[in-house]
């Protein structure tokens, strides 16, 4: 796996974790209503998952390098499952308490703490429901929308390392979640569509464990920092 994606794919999580499944009422849809509803439901989610597609975009002439699909399974406080299919089996896994990554063509992966305190960028506290969608983002709608779709458009108040900017995508009439794209601060981009979505579920610590198969060769990172 990519050494950017991993926080990179945090950013994005922000943002999934903040679902909206009703349309707002009574109020002109502007960027800061918008955030503020969801916002508010994020506050009502314990955990999720979906099926996503995943492309990575480049910053020269915009060429996409890759695109994946899989499985993604997130928990407060700052648990994530996610999973690629083939052709390449990749996981991404956070307990709350470690990251650990597993290429399985490689036999390689890697684990290390969470970050704590100030190590931790806007993206990584709201998945852990420290952050705010309405304080940390300066939120706006673009004038020319998709189709069928509302596009958000958030910018960090506080820059960010792992992204620059990020996108969201929520479906016109129900607010539902259907996409969103980071960028860097490089012109790259990483590009998120998902299906298949279900909120509080009921998932469980057990559903962000992972043990390494045998044979593979892990490196620990982040240590003695």
């Amino acid at each position: 796996m990519q050494t950017r994606v991993a926080p990179v794919f945090l950013s994005g999580l922000i943002a999934l974790s903040a679902l909206a499944t009703a349309p707002i009422h009574g109020q002109a849809l502007t960027g800061q209503s918008l955030v503020v509803s969801l916002q508010q439901r994020y506050a009502t989610i314990r955990d999720f998952r979906a099926d996503f597609t995943h492309t990575v975009q480049g910053a020269v002439l915009r060429t996409v390098r890759t695109t994946e699909r899989g499985e993604l399974k997130v928990m407060k406080p700052g648990r994530v499952f996610m999973s690629y299919g083939p052709p390449q089996k990749k996981l991404f896994v956070a307990d709350g308490v470690t990251v650990q990554t597993y290429i399985q063509s490689d036999r390689t992966g890697t684990v290390g703490p969470m970050p704590q305190g100030d190590d931790l960028s806007v993206a990584i506290l709201l998945l852990a429901g420290r952050g705010d969608l309405v304080k940390d983002f300066e939120a706006s709608m673009p004038p020319l929308q998709p189709t069928g779709e509302w596009q958000m458009d958030l910018v960090p108040k506080q820059r960010q390392e792992d992204f620059a900017t990020l996108t969201l995508f929520v479906d016109r009439q129900s607010l539902a979640f259907r996409g969103l794209t980071t960028s860097d601060h490089l012109g790259g981009s990483f590009v998120f569509r998902f299906t298949n979505l279900r909120e509080n579920t009921g998932l469980k610590d057990t559903d962000f464990r992972f043990t390494f198969p045998r044979g593979t060769h892990v490196i620990e990172t982040g240590r003695g920092k």
